[in-house]
């Protein structure tokens, strides 16, 4: 039998609702993480992401490869709206994605809506303090 403290990558294996956002992360399912979610079909994962403006393709890869199951992304870029680099936003494109930028607050709550619509919405939530 082991005994400490175990990490592992950040995963919820389903959709649920973000019950609460501020402090640095978001509470959902009764549970709660520091740092920015990446709410996809196949469930919630911690995301890297911290400041919208050094995102890349990179950090949608997940999203990308879960396209065909996402009718709108929605990118929650911080306290506040700030645009997407444009070569970023045409690679999310031809992707097949369809994105919704907005502020973090804004993209919780539209999220929360849509999933209870039981609409394919993701969304990326950069955190917020």
């Amino acid at each position: 039998m082991t005994s400490g403290l175990q990490i592992r990558a950040a995963h919820y294996p389903g959709r649920a609702p973000i019950d609460a956002y501020g402090n640095g992360g978001f509470r959902f399912a009764d549970m709660s993480h520091r740092g920015s979610l990446l709410c996809l079909p196949s469930g919630i994962y911690g995301w890297s992401a911290d400041n919208v403006s050094s995102v890349s393709m990179d950090d949608f890869k997940r999203a990308a490869e879960e396209a065909a199951d996402i009718q709108i992304l929605l990118v929650g870029t911080g306290a506040t709206l700030k645009p997407l680099p444009g070569e970023l936003r045409a690679q999310l494109k031809e992707a097949g994605l369809a994105v919704e930028i907005m502020s973090t607050g804004a993209a919780v709550r539209t999220f929360n809506v849509l999933l209870a619509e039981d609409r394919a919405v993701a969304a990326a939530l950069i955190a917020v303090e």
